[in-house]
């Protein structure tokens, strides 16, 4: 405490000194002593308050602490009663079981009266609900099913909750609705019966169906309900789950297995066409069967059955299970060109499963092959030693002959130049056909998988870009290689083939060759414009519009891809270019559409405008360069006759502008129109209802429309409900 003193007298010393520096400060000594007086007073003051705080604290602390003392003085009180009342209760509470006893049989009486109407007539039920079922009211007989059901299964939970060992009265309430078991089975029947002719129901008597499906949703319903409760007290009624879901996939699995098996009406002794004609009525099948499911079935299934998939997975599966065991068969060796044509090439093409009326839910890219590779391997070296045994006793029976004519008194037959001749020369060049076959189907077997091996290819380069290294040289090879490949065959045949026709093998390799290269393009161009989207994304935005150099690098960019695109043959060079145009001006107009800026007034427009026409330029002496002059404005033109739309300061005029541009591109939509009015800003609701409908009254047809533009351009559907609220209908459709 006194060095605390000292060191305050310290301290105020020197304050003092400092302040008393000069003979003219003397004169302020007061009020200097007043000013350090009042300062004292202040700092007493804050440390009174602080410290009247600090015991006020206190105290209150105290007066809780004391409080909760006497709160738990109270709890224990309580406790101390609440146990000695527990003791006193122990007996009482096991006086009242026969009070629980009473509760759990009033339970069950009360389920019985509940029940009572449906007890007592149970076997008139049953009647009705037994002929309701031959009359075919599905749902009625199940609705009474479910009410005799619920009866039974409540009693017997009752009598399970009050005495789960009494097994006679269980027997006895068993017993008593014993015809119900029956009635279910019957009406399972029925159902089964519907769903096995689901194909011919659907056509004539839709409703039936939705029916059946009702009633197993229904049934699933009820089993998750049982099997909910089963594990809440473990009592299950008799006959659940039924599992009706499952056995309804069952039969339809089963009636598509016997729908495929059903195509086979000839045998190889009663017609040499019978695996034709079987591979055709199975196409003609599963085409029509699918559409039948596409177009009507999937309307009679909840939307999470997936139906048309569940469908389509069937059908592939039965074709697959009896094509294999065609190929088990002793197959001749036409027979067997035949099934591997059919295979490899029918099954995938428009005439079966990549049929446009299955299109967009079928996606044959993801169904497995119908054949192993080791079966069609095991199929062509079969044909091969057949076709070389055939060889071999061709040419041993023209030996035999010209063997034979020696002997014949007569002179040779002579050619058309008078040469003497045999008939061997002839008899040796018919087989060269079926050397040229063999080789085709070979070349066949082969693409397919080649095609698969590209298509794994661009997947895994998706993964890691710089995988493989020389992706887009390689690429390029390949799409030259199927040119080269069409020459070769061309040649082989001109050398070969005695017909200059084109048979179904030439047509269908030339096919699949095309769709080769065609999709080597569409990996290349896909490459190139993974470079482009985040520039793409940067057009017809508030960026864009105060001098991006978006379309520069664009420009720059495709160019570059395509000096390495130089070195692809024609025509694939000439139409990747022009797919690359295709593609450029679609995502401009894509931009223009998703409405990624709103012009605010006259001079944001025709700014917007006049870029929107240089740009197009830009495309226009960009692919006139990498088409080598061919005419490429009707594409880039879409983008000038927009920013014409744009550019219009008159809004009276805008009609006129509008309906130019729709006379130019028929296939532009509504939705198109009113993205184009809303990017330019000043439309307002009822001039753009104006607009739509009178365009509609002079819509002019999009059916002769040489170079659709904007058929796949989507407008976003939330843009378009920021765009407008208007009821108009779809007009420009």
């Amino acid at each position: 405490m006194e060095e605390t003193n000292r060191e305050a007298v310290a301290t105020a010393v020197q304050r003092v000194a400092g302040m008393l520096q000069r003979s003219d400060q003397l004169d302020k000594v007061e009020q200097y002593r007043r000013r350090e007086a009042r300062k004292k007073a202040s700092v007493e003051a804050r440390l009174k308050a602080a410290i009247q705080s600090q015991l006020d604290g206190v105290q209150t602390g105290l007066r809780q602490l004391h409080k909760a003392l006497c709160d738990v003085k109270d709890i224990q009180n309580s406790l101390a009663d609440v146990s000695k009342d527990w003791r006193q209760s122990i007996n009482t509470i096991e006086s009242l079981k026969d009070v629980k006893d009473a509760v759990v049989q009033h339970s069950q009486l009360a389920s019985a009266v509940e029940n009572l109407k449906n007890i007592f007539s149970v076997p008139e039920i049953v009647r009705e609900t037994h002929d309701l079922i031959e009359q075919g009211e599905l749902l009625q007989a199940h609705r009474k099913l479910m009410d005799l059901e619920c009866s039974r299964d409540d009693l017997m939970y009752e009598q399970y909750r009050m005495d789960s060992k009494n097994v006679h009265d269980m027997n006895l309430i068993r017993s008593y609705f014993g015809q119900v078991q029956g009635l279910s089975e019957e009406l399972s029947k029925q159902l089964w019966m519907v769903l096995q002719r689901a194909m011919v129901t659907v056509r004539r008597d839709p409703t039936m169906l939705v029916s059946v499906v009702r009633i197993i949703e229904r049934e699933e319903k009820i089993d998750r309900k049982m099997l909910d409760r089963k594990k809440q007290t473990g009592f299950i009624p008799p006959g659940r789950p039924k599992c009706w879901k499952n056995r309804m996939n069952e039969f339809l699995e089963g009636t598509v297995s016997a729908r495929i098996e059903s195509t086979q009406s000839e045998t190889r002794e009663s017609d040499k066409m019978w695996l034709v004609r079987l591979l055709e009525i199975t196409r003609k099948y599963v085409l029509d069967d699918l559409t039948v499911v596409k177009n009507l079935m999937v309307q009679c299934f909840p939307p999470h059955y997936n139906t048309f998939q569940v469908f389509f997975d069937l059908y592939h599966k039965s074709v697959s299970a009896r094509v294999q065991e065609l190929a088990a068969e002793d197959l001749e060796a036409n027979e067997i060109v035949s099934l591997l044509t059919w295979v490899l090439n029918t099954y995938k093409s428009v005439e079966m499963m990549a049929h446009p009326d299955l299109q967009p839910e079928c996606d044959v890219k993801q169904l497995e092959p119908l054949l192993p590779e080791h079966v069609v391997d095991d199929l062509l070296g079969k044909y091969l030693k057949t076709f070389t045994s055939n060889i071999t006793g061709w040419l041993r029976k023209a030996l035999e002959t010209d063997k034979k004519d020696w002997q014949k008194e007569t002179e040779p037959e002579a050619d058309q130049d008078g040469y003497y001749q045999t008939t061997l020369p002839a008899i040796v060049f018919q087989v060269q056909p079926l050397i040229f076959l063999y080789f085709l189907l070979r070349c066949l077997n082969r693409i397919c998988r080649w095609r698969l091996v590209i298509i794994g290819k661009d997947e895994e380069h998706m993964k890691d870009r710089q995988h493989p290294q020389c992706y887009v040289q390689y690429m390029i090879a390949i799409i030259n290689n199927c040119q080269t490949f069409k020459e070769s065959i061309n040649s082989l045949k001109r050398k070969y083939s005695q017909s200059a026709e084109a048979t179904q093998n030439d047509a269908t390799i030339d096919k699949l060759l095309n769709e080769v290269a065609r999709e080597g393009c569409q990996f290349l161009l896909d490459e190139v414009f993974l470079d482009l989207e985040h520039h793409l994304n940067d057009l017809l935005t508030r960026k864009w519009l105060t001098g991006s150099h978006a379309v520069d690098t664009i420009c720059v960019t495709v160019e570059d891809y395509f000096n390495d695109f130089a070195k692809i043959k024609k025509p694939n060079n000439q139409e990747m270019t022009s797919e690359a145009h295709r593609r450029v001006v679609v995502e401009y107009l894509k931009a223009i559409m998703q409405k990624r800026i709103s012009f605010k007034n006259a001079d944001e427009r025709k700014d917007g405008a006049d870029r929107m026409i240089k740009e197009a330029d830009q495309f226009k002496f960009l692919f006139r360069k990498l088409s080598a002059g061919e005419d490429t404005d009707r594409l880039c033109d879409s983008i000038a006759a927009i920013a014409e739309v744009f550019k219009l300061t008159d809004p009276a005029l805008l009609y006129l502008e509008v309906s130019t541009l729709v006379s130019k591109y028929p296939d532009i939509r509504e939705e198109h129109i009113v993205a184009l009015l809303a990017v330019r800003g000043d439309a307002s609701r009822e001039m753009r209802q104006m607009i739509i409908e009178t365009l509609n009254q002079n819509k002019p047809s999009s059916s002769t429309v040489s170079q659709p533009i904007f058929r796949d351009i989507t407008v976003p559907s939330n843009t378009m409900t920021a765009m407008t609220s208007m009821a108009v209908p779809k007009l420009l459709k």
